[in-house]
């Protein structure tokens, strides 16, 4: 509690923090298949899919080139799975147009259960606002999706890199008008809050289904000094903040 102390502003991860984007793509690929009458892991699919994404993302913030868009990569990683021998057979199905629609489904993720209601008593305690990874038009029409009443969207799009790249953190507190410490990243996974870290803002951990598949939050539980604060739901993360007052 003490490092949330004077903390102004909380800066949000959102795929697998706010949102349940492998529940989400695998139901919309499972209906997809249904439709067109393919069998398949649609989970796994699910999971190769945001691979892609995390790859290329990683790879542009430690200096690789690459589009700053991630709609962009979304689709470029999509056209190569339903390349391969393990999804051509759907991908005959689909074509580019509907794999362009498919493509949208990024834009249209549901949030986990605390997402909405915890959000909402966030925004009493503080400016909450999304620095993700995605692009700002995806971020936007994933808010109006999912009910996500963002006080501002910030992107690592508006800062040229992706995160843990530390210019991302800095530009968002920048545009904030705050200093480091005022400032608190909440997020699964572990890479991010230790970017967070490192430029000198607080640290809030929230273990989510699936988001740490090597037991990283095992690991940080166990670790006093890697995060500030450990919740299970924003809700419980609102109902501290309200007790500063």
């Amino acid at each position: 509690m003490a490092g949330l102390a004077d903390v102004h502003a909380l800066l949000f991860d959102v795929f697998g923090t706010v949102v349940d984007w492998r529940g989400s793509i695998t139901r919309e690929v499972e209906r997809l298949g249904k439709e067109h009458g393919i069998d398949g892991d649609w989970n796994e699919f699910a999971k190769t899919w945001g691979r892609g994404y995390i790859e290329n993302t990683q790879r542009i913030a430690h200096g690789g080139e690459g589009s700053l868009s991630v709609d962009v990569m979304h689709r470029e990683s999509l056209q190569n799975m339903l390349d391969t021998p393990q999804w051509k057979p759907f991908g005959d199905k689909l074509t580019n147009e509907a794999r362009d629609e498919l493509n949208l489904i990024w834009h249209k993720l549901d949030g986990w259960p605390d997402a909405t209601p915890g959000l909402y008593a966030l925004k009493k305690e503080a400016i909450i606002a999304t620095l993700s990874n995605g692009n700002v038009r995806l971020l936007l029409n994933m808010a109006k999706h999912a009910d996500l009443p963002w006080d501002t969207i910030l992107s690592a799009e508006l800062f040229g890199s992706f995160k843990p790249d530390p210019n991302v953190y800095l530009g968002a507190i920048k545009h904030l008008s705050l200093e480091p410490h005022n400032c608190a990243m909440v997020a699964a996974h572990l890479f991010d809050l230790r970017g967070a870290a490192s430029v000198g803002m607080r640290t809030v951990y929230i273990p989510r289904p699936g988001e740490n598949p090597n037991g990283e939050e095992v690991k940080l539980r166990a670790d006093n000094g890697d995060v500030d604060i450990v919740v299970e739901s924003f809700t419980e993360l609102a109902a501290i903040l309200a007790k500063r007052k």
